[in-house]
């Protein structure tokens, strides 16, 4: 699952840097088309890698509190994937949050109701935090099988 995370969000990070290079240079039309939907799949597709990432880091830090609880072992592996989880919330929020914007933006340019430097500013930042959000969500990912491995082989030891 770890893997399928980040390859999603390593692909929504593409999508927004192809999205981008698209619109920067769209001049047609039709150009503009591939550009808008593209954007909103990858917008769509970022919402739910980061969404599922963090769901996905809420219930393995369950699961390993509960391993511990019912193992009887003292650990600090419940206190250590639970603060995995705090980078990954704050940037993976910031990158959902100005990928939005940069969509919602991105239609007030359609409608020339703001000026394309707008939206192309805010989809700099979206592609900015995109990639801190990986970054924290590929290390927390890796970090917290770490610690899955280092309960069950505590629990083993039993």
């Amino acid at each position: 699952m770890s893997a399928a995370l980040i390859t999603a969000s390593v692909l929504s990070l593409a999508g927004l840097l192809v999205s981008f290079a698209l619109g920067y240079s769209a001049s047609a039309s039709d150009e503009v088309l591939r550009h808008a939907t593209l954007a909103i799949f990858v917008t769509l597709m970022t919402l739910l890698s980061h969404s599922m990432t963090m769901f996905y880091l809420i219930g393995k830090g369950r699961a390993i509190r509960d391993a511990v609880t019912e193992g009887g072992l003292t650990t600090d592996a419940v206190a250590r994937v639970s603060a995995l989880r705090g980078p990954v919330f704050k940037f993976a929020t910031l990158a959902m949050a100005s990928t939005m914007l940069t969509a919602i933006l991105g239609g007030g340019v359609d409608t020339g109701v703001l000026p394309a430097a707008v939206h192309a500013l805010t989809g700099v930042l979206a592609i900015g935090a995109g990639g801190v959000a990986l970054r924290a969500v590929a290390h927390a990912l890796n970090e917290s099988s770490r610690i899955v491995d280092e309960v069950n082989r505590d629990l083993r030891g039993r």
